[in-house]
């Protein structure tokens, strides 16, 4: 039984870290682009920022959903709030 959730846990582990290799892959370029054009697609930024909210336990992907939060922030301040709200009920584990 140990070794079984041995192999379960390190298969999670495996597969957390490819979820971030490629959501990074992915996502880095995407949010580069929307900042780099001053996008004010609502829909392509709240779309990236979700992909990013589901990896954001890794720092560099939490670093990236930031840094597009910031720049959203001068698009669209409420949906920005709602985006870390969603962040905050996924994964901030503070007591209250």
């Amino acid at each position: 039984m140990d070794k079984y959730l041995g192999d379960l846990a390190k298969s999670i582990v495996a597969l957390q870290k490819e979820a971030v290799k490629q959501t990074l892959l992915v996502y880095k370029p995407k949010v580069e682009i929307l900042i780099n054009s001053n996008s004010s697609d609502k829909n392509a930024i709240e779309h990236t920022l979700d992909a990013l909210c589901e990896v954001a336990f890794d720092n560099e992907v939490l670093l990236l959903f930031k840094k597009l939060c910031r720049y959203y922030y001068n698009v669209d301040l409420v949906a920005t709030a709602q985006q870390i709200q969603f962040y905050r009920e996924m994964w901030d584990n503070e007591e209250k």
